[in-house]
């Protein structure tokens, strides 16, 4: 399904705007992804093909990107029907707390409106290191280089609120990191694992599910370990607010890496505020009548999708239509 959502994102890119309709229900449904590897593109995947099978569209693709970030462009610009992304994301990185110099979440005053969904999983920061570096804990970080998610990724704005939490300053690659800072490359997942394995970058951050795919591949090669971000949580709601959560992963969900706390995000599945109401009612009954589709099979079952945590979307509004959906189902 991966290659063949890949095969029709062009297709995917005309504007959601422009799809016909056929007896209420839109000819075509793009649904945002993320990077080939990632829990975003899996999910986007299987989202869309329920679309489609579930006669919500008469076809339904997901399209690969960059991230969150990115998914918010394409929503606002009418380029993707339906997105997933960090709400920190959404909210932008104009909270109050943010280092001068962070670049602008698509999206200002007078652009269209986004609205929520539900919240569909919980997102998980993932702090990699090569097992066997010596390196056990943030601080460790001081002097080396990470790599702290591609451009248009949600971790690219997470990442650095990390480092800031933590203390740590930043500065561009190319050179040893002063004391107490870190040298940052913007690489994504693959391409921040094939760094890590070779010793280019000291740590890779990602956010996504747990496990993530291509991180469970790259352990053939590599034996890797995670750092416990737990400690971050406090000053991260001291800056940016509530949207942070303390998360687990479980011993086992990578072979070999012991359970560990982290920072978790809600994940939210979003469309533009003026969606049509019959397609977000209908995609809502989808998201809560046929949950188990929407699994990827990687999944270790830590993924929400069950009516109490889909209108938990971390202070982003619901579509009036979803959330008249969610009291028709559940009152």
């Amino acid at each position: 399904m991966l290659r063949a959502g890949a095969g029709l994102a062009a297709a995917a890119l005309l504007p959601s705007g422009l799809a016909a309709c056929s007896g209420g229900r839109p000819e075509l449904l793009t649904v945002a992804g993320g990077e080939t590897g990632g829990f975003y593109l899996e999910f986007s995947t299987l989202l869309a093909a329920a679309l489609e099978r579930h006669g919500v569209a008469q076809r339904a693709v997901a399209v690969p990107t960059g991230g969150s970030l990115d998914n918010l462009a394409q929503l606002r610009e009418g380029k993707a029907t339906f997105a997933v992304s960090l709400a920190d994301a959404v909210a932008g990185p104009d909270t109050p707390g943010d280092r001068a110099g962070q670049s602008q979440a698509p999206g200002t005053s007078g652009q269209p409106e986004l609205a929520a969904l539900g919240k569909v999983y919980e997102n998980y920061v993932h702090c990699v290191v090569r097992r066997g570096s010596g390196i056990t804990g943030l601080a460790q970080l001081s002097g080396r280089t990470v790599a702290i998610g591609q451009p248009g990724s949600g971790t690219s704005l997470t990442t650095p609120r990390l480092l800031a939490a933590a203390g740590l300053g930043t500065s561009a690659a190319g050179g040893p990191a002063a004391p107490g800072s870190v040298a940052v490359v913007s690489l994504g997942l693959n391409d921040g694992l094939a760094a890590l394995k070779t010793g280019a970058v000291d740590a890779l951050f990602w956010s996504g599910g747990v496990p993530t795919a291509a991180i469970t591949a790259a352990q053939q090669d590599v034996a890797l370990a995670l750092l416990d971000l737990s400690s971050l949580l406090p000053e991260l709601r001291s800056r940016y607010g509530s949207q942070y959560d303390r998360v687990f992963i479980p011993a086992g969900s990578y072979p070999g890496v012991p359970a560990v706390w982290t920072v978790g995000a809600a994940n939210l599945l979003l469309c533009r505020a003026d969606l049509d109401a019959g397609t977000v009612e209908r995609t809502v009954q989808l998201l809560v009548n046929h949950a188990g589709d929407l699994i990827p099979q990687s999944s270790l079952g830590v993924q929400f999708l069950s009516p109490e945590t889909l209108i938990n979307t971390a202070g982003v509004p619901l579509h009036p239509a979803a959330a008249d959906a969610y009291r028709a189902l559940h009152g």
